[in-house]
């Protein structure tokens, strides 16, 4: 499965700006989330969030709603 490229070693990402968390594994949520990257510029602002533990459970701890 492709990944980003800052985020290569993570399986779920964040976006601060509407606070969903995508699965990179699963090809529809990751087109969206390189749509909604390439669109609105999120590593520049830095509204990207990676998890450690890299689980929807840590993503859901800290506020995020899965897609």
């Amino acid at each position: 499965m492709p990944r980003l490229s800052k985020f290569e070693n993570y399986r779920f990402i964040g976006n601060r700006k509407n606070m969903k968390v995508y699965d990179c594994d699963d090809e529809d949520q990751f087109s969206k989330l390189e749509g909604i990257i390439n669109k609105n510029d999120l590593i520049l602002y830095n509204l990207l969030q990676s998890f450690a533990p890299d689980t929807i459970s840590e993503a859901k701890n800290r506020g995020f709603k899965p897609l």
